[in-house]
């Protein structure tokens, strides 16, 4: 039995423009209206139908806060297994139609290639076999991920480096899409006059509500009618011997009740990126802070090549983004008097590596490294002096970086306020709750960070 894994970081590509002549798709054109909410009881019976078993006896659709959700419908108890979608009932890359995917090379991205399926099923309208679960899927206008963001929306944000992650990825998606489009263009009475809005909008469909698996990406109806609760342990299972998805309940529900999953252990700043909502707290929320050495500095060729030449990490943040050697992440430090668990050793390095003052401390700093582990810079300073003023150039820089969360926070106007439209308050609760956990992030290390210089003074 594998676990599924909700998408996240999974865009990269590389460029390739297709060459094709033009092709001819015959199907109806007819328009596919979105339907009421009130109609969803015929949604499972359809899908039992398509996949020839039953998918769920125990769970119903009905609508909450959050939209479309599932309940349970009688009595469940942890351990008891709530739903089965066989594969065969799953949107794949594999679903593409085959005049298309002949088009487009093994470099687009499988997301990119789903969320094809995606427009071309659209398009389909009633006509087309997916059409009950395809009318069902969110409405642009309903989605909240940054993405889609208005430049003052993302401005809430400005402190956070989502508000960056979010300029990367709009620009990724968009070249993706110039590198898919000449295919697309072949097949005009498909995606006649296609638009970037409606390749974003079915691109961050498939990123927010498909599952990875041995067999790649998939979106699994019903199954991704369930929301995230950060608390649940409950996730998508996927079993290859009887090519199915199921979902075992991780605690005991009463009927009416709505039913919980996990997405996975994501931050509020992922949270928002790739799926458009957060939570009040979030105990996963973590920060990724800029720190370099400055240009003014004398040394500074020699700390760059000292830092390069022991390979300082290049990690990925959450997102997928590669991040340099001067970007950390800051997880929340739970003991303020603790070892500082939270704070990465390599950000604790880079500051003892920035606060050198001459060739000789850089070279004993490499030295030290060559006889031990070889990683730079990991031990503290003998000299106390010197290591409090390491870690104070830490924490004056987290402690500017607390006041610009702080204004930040301070200049959002009340959600409640009868001046902005509901959509705007929205998404201003939800930078609320992302600066708010950041901050909460950042004042946890500055305070370590005080402890520990005031343990060596």
């Amino acid at each position: 039995m594998l676990v599924g894994a909700r998408l996240t970081g999974a865009w990269c590509f590389r460029h390739r423009h297709p060459h094709c002549a033009k092709a001819k798709l015959t199907f109806s054109s007819k328009v596919l209206h979105s339907i009421d909410d009130e109609y969803d009881g015929d949604f499972l019976p359809w899908l039992e139908r398509k996949a020839g078993v039953e998918i769920s006896s125990v769970l119903s659709i009905g609508k909450s806060v959050y939209g479309r959700s599932l309940f349970a419908s009688e009595k469940l108890q942890t351990g008891d297994c709530i739903l089965k979608v066989p594969y065969a009932a799953q949107l794949t890359p594999d679903n593409l139609h085959p005049k298309i995917k002949s088009l487009l090379g093994d470099e687009i991205s499988n997301v990119a290639k789903l969320a094809i399926v995606i427009l071309f099923e659209q398009k389909m309208g009633k006509d087309s076999e997916w059409a009950p679960y395809i009318s069902r899927l969110p409405q642009l206008e309903e989605m909240h991920n940054t993405i889609f963001w208005s430049k003052d929306e993302l401005d809430l944000i400005c402190p956070s480096s989502l508000f960056e992650e979010t300029v990367r990825k709009k620009d990724q998606i968009e070249s993706e899409f110039l590198v898919t489009k000449p295919a697309l263009e072949c097949f005009p009475e498909v995606f006649d006059h296609i638009k970037l809005k409606d390749f974003m909008h079915a691109y961050a469909l498939v990123e927010s509500r498909a599952w990875r698996s041995t067999r790649g990406e998939s979106l699994i109806p019903f199954a991704d009618f369930l929301n995230h609760d950060g608390l649940s342990e409950a996730v998508v299972l996927h079993d290859e011997d009887k090519q199915l998805s199921e979902v075992i309940a991780d605690r005991d529900y009463a009927p009416k009740e709505e039913v919980w999953i996990t997405y996975g252990n994501f931050s509020n700043s992922t949270l928002l990126l790739d799926f458009g909502f957060s939570l009040p707290y979030n105990s996963h929320d973590e920060v990724q802070i800029q720190i370099k050495v400055p240009d003014h500095d004398p040394l500074l060729e020699v700390k760059l090549e000292v830092l390069q030449s022991h390979c300082l990490p290049r990690a990925r943040d959450v997102n997928g983004f590669k991040s340099s050697n001067d970007s950390f992440t800051i997880k929340e430090v739970r003991s303020a008097r603790g070892r500082g668990k939270g704070l990465p050793q390599s950000l604790r390095a880079f500051a003892r590596v920035l606060c050198c003052t001459s060739p000789q401390e850089l070279c004993d700093l490499a030295t030290e490294a060559a006889q031990n582990d070889g990683r730079l810079a990991r031990r503290p300073f003998r000299n106390s002096r010197q290591e409090i003023l390491a870690h104070q150039i830490l924490l004056s820089h987290i402690i500017q970086l607390t006041k610009e969360y702080s204004a930040s926070i301070e200049s959002l106007e009340p959600v409640t306020s009868p001046s902005i439209c509901k959509r705007l308050a929205f998404r201003k609760q939800m930078a609320r709750d992302l600066l708010i956990g950041e901050l909460r992030i950042l004042k946890s290390a500055s305070t370590w960070l005080e402890n520990y210089c005031a343990t060596l003074a």
